[in-house]
């Protein structure tokens, strides 16, 4: 597969791309390669139509871009730990995503990006919402840019996971989660560009700040990323694909679907400590 049958068409003016005249079961060259890694960085999420690819495929295709990571709390497919199972149907309690985040920021090395493929979906509903961290960043005040950006919030898996472990009835055995501290404001390694990066998932308070006041200016954000300005929303087909940049994104799984099946595989790419 070469780069000559690539077109790329934006989706909002702000974020996301859908990449047409590329089949993801065939190899790509270096050429079709960059095209696709450019519009990452271009449109931080990027989409993909009637890609009946293996496991195996979606593994090497996230194998491109980086080192594949394995999720901290949820089970791997058989065969495949690098392999996420994205499931939902009439027994499930919940779904993954159902809030906004950035999938494992409290890593100390948080995922480059994360690679989705759904092959049964409900025929409505199940859309995921991407929002622009770029944006976020973009449109606050002066004032706020100044302020957030000597900040360092705490981001704690423990909160989160747990909950889900609770909720679906699965002992975790007490087992530790990931933690770590990261820049309010983070600066993309490869677009130079500044981004907010605090979710509500994980980021637990703002080091060095009394409660009251990290409470006040982290609910201000988790409520300011949600601007549908900011934002696009992909409404999933059997074999669709979704490549995001958690750099620079947060995203959002509707769940509006209950009580039918939304089924795919996703891999996850080792990035690097945020700066």
């Amino acid at each position: 597969m070469d780069a000559r049958s690539i077109s790329i068409h934006p989706v909002t003016p702000v974020i996301g791309a859908e990449i047409l005249g590329i089949d993801l079961n065939k190899s790509l060259d270096e050429d079709a390669f960059q095209t696709i890694h450019q519009a990452l960085i271009t449109h931080q999420v990027i989409f993909f139509r009637d890609q009946d690819i293996s496991v195996e495929d979606q593994k090497r295709l996230g194998s491109l871009f980086g080192e594949l990571d394995i999720h901290p709390n949820d089970p791997g497919l058989e065969g495949h730990p690098e392999v996420m199972i994205i499931h939902a149907d009439e027994n499930s309690k919940r779904v993954a995503g159902e809030s906004w985040h950035s999938d494992v920021s409290c890593s100390e090395t948080p995922p480059m990006g994360s690679i989705l493929r759904l092959y049964e979906v409900p025929e409505t509903g199940g859309d995921t919402i991407f929002s622009s961290m770029y944006e976020a960043y973009d449109t606050l005040s002066s004032s706020m840019k100044e302020l957030l950006g000597g900040l360092i919030a705490q981001h704690d898996g423990g909160p989160y996971y747990r909950s889900v472990n609770t909720r679906i009835g699965r002992d975790d055995g007490g087992r530790g989660y990931p933690t770590a501290e990261h820049p309010v404001i983070r600066t993309h390694p490869v677009s130079g560009r500044k981004a907010l990066y605090v979710n509500s998932m994980f980021t637990q308070s703002i080091v060095g700040l009394p409660r009251p006041e990290s409470d006040a200016i982290l609910g201000f954000l988790f409520s300011h990323v949600q601007d549908p300005a900011f934002q696009c929303r992909f409404k999933w087909e059997k074999n669709s694909i979704a490549f995001w940049d958690n750099r620079c994104t947060q995203h959002y799984a509707v769940w509006d679907y209950f009580p039918n099946i939304r089924s795919g595989y996703r891999v996850t790419i080792m990035g690097d400590s945020p700066k």
